[in-house]
């Protein structure tokens, strides 16, 4: 089995990118739990340089080290993954997500909320459903950015399911896939496949990240972690995505800035032909594939080895995870009151976001009780020895 520092460098920097990206939220027009006073249109052209691709990308990268785990210890895994996803969902649940609620409450309901943060978790506790603008009610409890948990646990529990039943037919199948893959197809397929999803249900199902409704992204993200699984050891398709990676990169960045004028032109205000409109979930496709081949591509020619850097961020990633949201609406609602303008306060955000999450996770990895509560194993290894393959022990969030 061979160790992919590659793909333990592109989950980890995948995850520090969701910092950034939502971080972005509070200043752009697109509605998030809290807003800044100076929100507006000018970031999102920036935001959109990883919007399509970021959260596909993980469930890819979620997919092969499933693949690594179930060959590393196929016994109990169901067991395994369950804990190690539902017991920090929970916990999320219940005390990480609830400040963010809260502040959304406070800037959002008509006349603010005044009770404080104890009366409002109690009502949170209880289901309360009776916070609400114009008949928009706030749900709670609720996941917020913790949805990516459920949804890997069921698409692991399918994928699982699928193996006990099909195991053979998708032996089959895979060897198909790597001999035709193995050429321009990897670039094509995927890019098609994920456009013409678009097309078709993107209009008709919002994204709620509520697992039961949430058709579209079910349809863009099932199959990018089923094909994550797939390509942990398609090493024939590697090589191909290494081989194509510039021209995966070039055709990426042409699409982003054709999506970039669409959005700059086109808004709910004044809509596109429906032809337009339909291009232009392809052109969202193409990019969202052939951004992720890229990526992929030059980690595989870039990483060379293990690192002290990854060595320390590879585990921190699933506390970061959980603690980065909750500590992004925290700080912005609170540094309101001191009005500094946005392009110092942004990156300060940033990088005070980082500074308290890493400082979590220092506490936490040396507490056992918080351990599993944050998706860490129960004991901590004095030096941390990467498993024979796959990704590191502790990085079971991917």
């Amino acid at each position: 089995m061979t160790r992919r520092y590659d793909l333990d460098w592109v989950r980890t920097l995948a995850f520090g990118l969701l910092v950034f990206y939502h971080v972005g939220m509070y200043y752009v027009s697109w509605d998030w739990h809290v807003k800044s006073p100076d929100a507006g249109t000018a970031l999102e052209p920036l935001m959109l340089l990883s919007a399509p691709w970021r959260l596909s990308l993980l469930f890819l990268v979620s997919g092969a080290a499933t693949a690594f785990m179930l060959e590393r210890r196929p016994q109990g895994f169901v067991g395994n993954r369950s804990w190690r996803l539902l017991l920090p969902l929970a916990f999320g649940m219940l005390v990480i997500v609830p400040p963010q609620s809260y502040y959304e409450v406070v800037e959002k309901l008509p006349g603010g909320y005044h009770d404080g943060y104890l009366a409002f978790w109690s009502r949170y506790l209880q289901g309360d459903g009776s916070f609400c603008r114009d008949g928009d009610c706030l749900r709670v409890p609720t996941w917020n950015h913790l949805w990516f948990l459920p949804y890997l646990w069921a698409y692991t529990m399918t994928l699982w399911a699928v193996l006990k039943l099909a195991g053979r037919a998708m032996t089959t199948i895979g060897g198909r896939l790597t001999r035709w893959f193995a050429g321009p197809a990897v670039l094509v397929v995927p890019a098609l496949a994920l456009g013409v999803a678009r097309m078709l249900l993107a209009g008709r199902f919002e994204s709620t990240h509520a697992l039961f409704d949430d058709w579209y992204n079910h349809a863009q993200y099932l199959p990018v972690f089923l094909l994550g699984f797939w390509l942990a050891r398609a090493d024939a398709v590697w090589d191909a995505i290494l081989r194509w990676r510039w021209l995966a990169l070039a055709v990426a960045a042409a699409t982003y800035l054709v999506l970039v004028a669409y959005f700059g032109r086109f808004d709910e205000a004044n809509p596109p032909p429906e032809w337009l409109r339909m291009l232009q979930r392809l052109v969202w496709g193409a990019n969202q594939w052939l951004s992720i081949a890229a990526i992929l591509g030059f980690a595989r020619r870039l990483v060379k080895g293990d690192s002290p850097a990854l060595r320390y961020l590879a585990p921190a990633v699933y506390p970061v995870y959980i603690l980065h949201q909750t500590v992004i609406v925290v700080l912005a609602h609170n540094l309101q009151p001191l009005a500094i303008p946005p392009l110092l306060e942004g990156p300060l955000l940033v990088l005070a976001t980082f500074a308290i999450c890493l400082g979590g996770y220092e506490l936490i990895r040396r507490i056992p009780l918080l351990r599993p509560l944050f998706g860490l194993k129960r004991k901590a290894h004095a030096t941390p020895v990467p498993a024979p393959g796959g990704v590191r022990p502790e990085s079971d969030l991917a």
